[in-house]
């Protein structure tokens, strides 16, 4: 069993382990910087997913929440409320295994509590398909987005 929680300072460290443990095969290691950067001054709404029987962090993501046009100017959300989803990391040894789904569906849940009507996911071409499976359609693409072989893959769901 797995236990969701909001995102307390004292994960951080074990956040920090979990991106390091996913460079190369996910991110890039200049994204863990900002991924340090998010969690200090940009995080919103942010969970952990532990393991109820040994209370390692073994995933985690966020939700960043956007209500006026001006503040995602990049994204066309035709004036619609936005959520974007953000740093979806979950430990190697705990992939495949429906844990970053049922962090997602959390999430998603948590969304639909608030006058949202698009959510936005930012990701790669190594991962676009996971979010394909819950939903969400491919709105564009860009090379080398986040780093050199790093694309990328923004997807919507309309709510």
């Amino acid at each position: 069993m797995h236990n969701i929680r909001f995102y307390q300072n004292g994960d951080k460290k074990a956040l920090i382990k979990l991106i390091q443990l996913n460079i190369p095969t996910y991110f890039d290691s200049s994204e863990e910087d900002e991924f340090v950067e998010y969690l200090e001054n940009k995080r919103e709404d942010y969970f952990v997913i532990e393991d109820k029987n040994t209370n390692q962090i073994i995933g985690c993501g966020g939700i960043n929440y956007f209500f006026d046009d001006k503040d995602i100017s990049r994204d066309a959300n035709n004036g619609k409320n936005l959520a974007r989803i953000s740093w979806d990391i979950i430990h190697p040894s705990f992939q495949g295994q429906g844990i970053g789904k049922k962090l997602l569906l959390h999430r998603i849940n948590q969304i639909k509590s608030k006058e949202i009507q698009l959510i936005i996911v930012r990701t790669s071409q190594l991962a676009y398909k996971f979010y394909q499976k819950v939903g969400f359609e491919l709105e564009k693409t860009e090379k080398d987005f986040w780093a050199k072989g790093f694309d990328l893959y923004q997807m919507k769901m309309n709510l």
